[in-house]
């Protein structure tokens, strides 16, 4: 009988252990480079339709530009009822809002004066009260914005609402629901009386109340909207008030976009602010784009 030698039998087992971790290793960099192609596979999908949403988004933007300057032509007034103001669907989904429908918080400051306007600053106490928000608050927003444009300025200017996010007391909550009633523009503007809510109009008019406002507003909705400054004024039903003392008007300049995209599992945003001036069509002034 032949026997095995306890050397040869050791470098046996040895040898079948040793091809044991190299069939593990082998294995381990095999499920290694596989996870890695995945993550790079589902990277590049994610990327390809994150591009696919941005150029969705941004034929959306060229369309919303079209439209505004197709009723610019049509209507000097601009008015809810246009179409520019139905929420758009389809490969996107986007809305139009006219921001001199808004409180402009840049009318704060007098740019002729480079100081504070105390008339503008108490229409926005005003409309901060209606809104119930609180009045340290509203004096902490009113100062950044004060304190962004009289020189020498302390903080860079604002772009939109959403860089006073973070401020003492202003909550993303309250924050979000103060879009709908405050701007923030480039140029000092008027409160479009076509497009403005009864909070920003009882705000903007001072003897006007929230009560009256509404009346107003849902007179203008039945489709009874303002021809000229003038007709606002003799609406009013306040024979004190001045037509020159009365910042509405009815026609807007400044429009922001905002649209989202959806490829999939993969959702892409865009908010753009638009200048519609009376002689061309309207520029992007800004836009970004988030996933």
């Amino acid at each position: 009988m032949k026997r095995h030698s306890p050397t040869a039998a050791k470098q046996r087992g040895m040898a079948i252990i040793s091809a044991l971790l190299i069939a593990a290793v082998v294995a381990v960099l095999a499920g290694s480079m596989l996870t890695r192609q995945t993550v790079f596979t589902r990277s590049l999908e994610a990327e390809q339709l994150r591009v696919q949403g941005q150029w969705l988004l941004q034929a959306g933007l060229e369309r919303s530009r079209q439209m505004l300057w197709e009723a610019r032509q049509k209507d000097v007034l601009t008015r809810l009822d246009q179409p520019w103001a139905r929420a758009q669907g389809g490969g996107v989904e986007s809305r139009i809002e006219d921001e001199q429908g808004k409180f402009n918080l840049r009318n704060l400051v007098n740019r002729d004066r480079d100081q504070a306007d105390a008339e503008q600053l108490q229409s926005f106490e005003r409309l901060c009260r209606t809104m119930g928000v609180d009045p340290a608050v509203s004096r902490r927003i009113s100062q950044r914005v004060i304190a962004s444009y009289i020189a020498p300025a302390k903080y860079p200017m604002l772009r939109s609402l959403d860089d006073l996010a973070g401020l003492e007391g202003l909550d993303p909550l309250l924050l979000q629901r103060m879009h709908a009633y405050i701007s923030v523009l480039p140029a000092n503007t008027w409160v479009n009386g076509n497009t403005a809510s009864a909070e920003v109009l009882s705000a903007v008019v001072p003897q006007l109340s929230l009560s009256q406002a509404q009346g107003l507003v849902a007179e203008r909705n039945n489709g009874q909207w303002f021809i000229n400054r003038g007709d606002f004024v003799n609406r009013l039903h306040l024979p004190q008030v001045a037509v020159d003392s009365v910042q509405v008007g009815i026609t807007s300049e400044w429009f922001r976009v905002q649209g989202q995209a959806r490829r999939e599992q993969r959702r892409v945003t865009m908010d753009a602010l638009l200048h519609r001036p009376e002689d061309r069509q309207p520029q992007v002034i800004w836009s970004r784009v988030g996933v």
